[in-house]
């Protein structure tokens, strides 16, 4: 039982008496930044990028300038750049400069270990290809960057050992280029992408049908991994995985977060890559094996997204501010806060490999992983959704560092074919996800495999 409470305060442990960063956060700073991205009337990836007042351009202006203020108050902890590129698709007909508003936030003794949360900047009215009309992308996703510029806010002041990267994404209404544009800078980068944090549409807790889940959200997660090898997923099928990949692992990890805080935002898994028919900024990174979930509010309201401002027959469409609850917003944000937090704090999951074949125990390995103290071993049945709450901890002799790889193995007196395994990575009192014993189970591209 002792073990079994020392997991439990590892897993999302608080700041000791301090306040949490996550106790900043402000309900009336969400609506002042949102009114904000509002009165650039729109925000379509083809509007302007020279007015001063209107349009994507002077919205990704004002991104990366409200970036640089919160870095001065901090002593400059914030590097602060555009990440764009010109592109063409479907939606964008012309060569279209799209421009990220990105703040980097370097880790103090990992800085190539990153956690990234994003929202996307850009709007849209019913016809995507309208750059012109008035879109006031105030839900969507006026929510998910207010959330980011927030989540800079009341974190920018802490040093972490990893290191958190804030994005605002353009070109997400046009084809999701903000989110590959990212993507493909963090890979260039030889960045080690720990998790990505998406927020999407996470403002308003009822729905047009008068439904409410005022403290609900939802955390999108994909099941078999998007870049699985033809071996990989042979391997996969054969011997499990389909429910065990990184982003799912993840999933259940902010699950797990926001159950410690019962009086404030709790999570409802959606074993989905997205909503039904629709799709997200996390998609281009899942496509490169970075473990990538996405936040949504529990209910949508369907009437005031993606909607030209109108009255038909007394109902009221369009995404304005007025149909918001930023009470809301506040929530998802703190919970955001409280995962970007412990997840900069903890080391990178392990990489995870069982022996149980034609034998009554199993052998769990992994490797040692920079800046782990103790790793947590744990167990669930095949068919159960989360982890259990028994686990063997494993305490090594102070924190490895890089280039001092290790292996530790565990012999567990149960027969594999029965069970799931485990291992997650501690240290100062917070703990990894959990990485699958399982093929494509590691927080890696699977080229690595």
């Amino acid at each position: 039982m002792r073990k079994l409470i020392l997991l439990a305060a590892l897993a999302a442990a608080p700041l000791s008496a301090q306040t949490h960063p996550a106790d900043a956060v402000s309900a009336e700073r969400l609506e002042q930044d949102v009114a904000k991205l509002v009165s650039f009337g729109t925000r379509h990836t083809l509007s302007s990028q020279t007015d001063p007042q209107r349009g994507i351009g002077a919205a990704v202006d004002w991104g990366l300038d409200e970036f640089r203020r919160i870095g001065a108050k901090c002593g400059g902890c914030l590097e602060v750049l555009p990440v764009s590129e010109t592109v063409t698709g479907p939606r964008i007909p012309a060569p279209t400069l799209v421009r990220n508003a990105v703040a980097i936030q370097r880790g103090s003794e990992r800085p190539n270990e990153v956690v990234i949360v994003q929202g996307h900047i850009d709007s849209r009215v019913s016809n995507v290809m309208d750059a012109t009309s008035d879109a006031p992308g105030a839900n969507d996703d006026g929510s998910g960057t207010a959330l980011v510029i927030e989540a800079a806010r009341v974190l920018s002041g802490t040093r972490y050992p990893t290191t958190i990267i804030y994005a605002l994404l353009s070109g997400e209404e046009q084809g999701l280029h903000g989110g590959r544009i990212l993507a493909d800078w963090a890979q260039s980068q030889g960045f080690t992408v720990k998790a990505v944090l998406n927020n999407d549409i996470v403002g308003n807790s009822c729905g047009s049908d008068g439904y409410c889940e005022p403290k609900v959200v939802r955390v999108f997660s994909e099941g078999p991994r998007a870049d699985l090898t033809d071996k990989l997923r042979a391997a996969a099928t054969r011997f499990g995985g389909e429910n065990d990949t990184p982003s799912r692992n993840l999933s259940r990890w902010v699950a797990e977060l926001a159950a410690k805080h019962p009086g404030e935002m709790q999570v409802r898994p959606i074993w989905r890559t997205d909503r039904m028919g629709r799709g997200g900024d996390q998609v281009p990174f899942l496509e490169k094996g970075y473990p990538a979930i996405r936040f949504s509010v529990g209910v949508e309201d369907y009437d005031h997204q993606h909607q030209d401002l109108r009255t038909e027959k007394g109902v009221k469409y369009g995404d304005t501010i007025d149909e918001m609850d930023f009470a809301y917003l506040a929530g998802v944000t703190k919970l955001n806060v409280r995962a970007l937090d412990a997840l900069a704090r903890a080391p990178m999951p392990p990489k995870v490999t069982v022996d149980a074949a034609v034998r009554v125990d199993t052998e769990i390995k992994w490797n040692s992983v920079p800046g782990a103290q103790v790793y947590a071993v744990v167990t669930r049945a095949t068919d159960a959704p989360d982890w259990g709450e028994g686990a063997t901890l494993m305490t090594i002799d102070g924190p490895v560092a890089t280039g001092q790889d290790r292996t530790f193995s565990l012999v567990k007196k149960v027969r594999g074919d029965d069970w799931m395994f485990g291992v997650a990575a501690c240290a100062g009192g917070y703990c990894s996800p959990v990485s699958s014993a399982v093929p494509g189970g590691a927080f890696e591209p699977v080229g690595r495999e």
